[in-house]
């Protein structure tokens, strides 16, 4: 058993649902609570080595029993206390593009087959409780898993569409990325608002009618808008149900993305304005603020392909969290990710309108600012987008930059790069400010620049700053 530190006891305020028991957070340190509703349940579990076993093979996130006395009246009127190891950094599935939001749908499938063959099932099926570490997902809530009562239905079978399947069929059907929707409704896509946006030849699939028409249809009838169907007292038995989640993972497993046309920037690796040396350069810079500063965790902010990314995970950082706008480029880093094993995350971001604060009491869902807890930031190429093309000024976009980590680096590009060029073709150039002078007085109000240098014949130039 394990003491608990002084400090401040959080409660995370994502858990307040599950009366089975909810998360804190104590010094740092993540415990979750067991109620006395769910220690039979637990228990279960504890049996025989059956949670170790699913710790062991990668399936759910480690767990510990600790003592229940630093939680105070809390802890007194929990059953057991556990602490799990902290996640460097916690995505939503809004912030997935498409085969990280796959990869997870397939996981947590996967999850239930390996769990029915050992008599447990999920209570649920909701995305939040899958989580990754770099490629590689992995779940991270313990009391959702139950034993397997004979002859049941799935319980999760609706909130898994709502959460996996419509998202991925959106774009997988019309190609509209799930991500906006999504976050304007946390619990996910509904059925029946996707089945209007399906053609009928669509609709009348076997997958299709079985996991979106008919369920649709049951759902309406419980709320009185159509004749009821029941099936009560009817029982799937457990090869069927196994059936159906096999059925459910094969069809999940052959969706592809709709729009696979060319993007801004999913060509970036072979389009790119660098020459070669340039390219170099720029590499060996990254590669030598990343072996001296040795963040543990490194935000990567218009990642592209992951090509930096991979620089910076080669060089010493222990996880890098990219993001970027372009689907087709994170599509490709997400593939560069699994390829090569890298701790590398890549999420899908508006930088000019991020993710906020919501869920109930705009607290369930923390702002992407809130979970960054970053050691360095990485901004190569990316102060233009925001100031030529977004129209905000900046000295804010320094110190929105400077503000997400102690150390980092500032791509500066000049009015007359290519690049920029091409973004004011179209438009009037109402940036009289834009200049690497107004760049320099804003990043020295922030912080203090370490290094400088030139890396391409355009004049683009890396700053290397610290405000520590």
């Amino acid at each position: 058993m394990i003491a608990f530190p002084n400090g401040d006891l959080l409660v995370d305020p994502g858990s307040f649902r599950d009366p089975s028991g909810h998360v804190y957070e104590k010094a740092g340190r993540i415990f979750r609570t067991v109620s006395e509703k769910a220690a039979e349940e637990y228990d279960f579990l504890r049996r025989d080595g059956l949670l170790r076993r699913f710790v062991e093979d990668g399936w759910i996130v480690d767990s510990e029993e600790v003592a229940n006395t630093g939680l105070g009246e809390i802890g007194a009127a929990a059953r057991y206390v556990i602490e799990h190891p902290r996640l460097p950094f916690i995505s939503y599935p809004y912030e997935w593009t498409f085969p990280l939001l796959k990869a997870a749908a397939l996981f947590h499938l996967d999850f239930q087959v390996e769990a029915l063959a050992r008599g447990v099932t999920l209570s649920d099926a909701s995305a939040y409780n899958v989580q990754f570490l770099g490629s590689r997902p992995i779940f991270i809530d313990v009391l959702s898993l139950r034993r397997y009562r004979d002859g049941e239905f799935w319980r999760g079978h609706r909130q898994f569409c709502e959460q996996f399947l419509n998202p991925l069929l959106l774009r997988a059907v019309s190609g509209v990325p799930h991500n906006h929707w999504y976050r304007g409704n946390l619990e996910g896509i509904g059925t029946a608002e996707l089945l209007r946006l399906m053609p009928v030849r669509k609709k009348l699939r076997w997958n299709a009618l079985s996991h979106l028409v008919l369920p649709s249809r049951l759902q309406a009838a419980a709320t009185g808008r159509a004749k009821p169907l029941s099936v009560k007292g009817r029982k799937l038995p457990r090869p069927a149900f196994e059936a159906m989640l096999r059925q459910l993972r094969k069809w999940i497993a052959g969706l592809e993305p709709a729009d696979t046309g060319r993007t801004v920037w999913g060509k970036y690796g072979a389009t790119h304005t660098y020459a070669d040396g340039e390219e170099v350069a720029k590499r060996a810079f990254v590669a030598e603020f990343v072996a001296k500063t040795k963040p543990a965790m490194m935000l990567d902010l218009g990642c592209n392909t992951g090509q930096y990314s991979e620089v910076a995970t080669g060089s010493g950082a222990d996880l890098v969290v990219g993001f970027d706008f372009d689907q087709a480029a994170l599509e490709k880093a997400f593939a560069r990710s699994a390829a090569k094993s890298l701790n590398l995350l890549p999420l899908f971001l508006d930088a000019a309108n991020p993710s906020p604060d919501q869920g109930w009491n705009g607290a369930e869902r923390k702002a992407l600012h809130r979970r960054a807890r970053a050691d360095a930031v990485m901004a190569l190429a990316f102060e233009h987008h925001l100031t030529i093309a977004r129209n905000i000024p900046m000295g804010t976009v320094v110190e929105w930059l400077t503000g997400l980590a102690p150390r980092g680096i500032i791509e500066f590009v000049h009015k007359s790069d290519p690049t920029v060029q091409r973004m004011l073709a179209l438009r009037e150039d109402i940036f009289a400010h834009y200049s690497e002078e107004a760049f320099v007085a804003a990043l020295g109000r922030n912080a203090r620049t370490v290094k400088v240098e030139t890396v391409t014949a355009a004049g683009r130039r890396l700053f290397w700053y610290d405000r520590t």
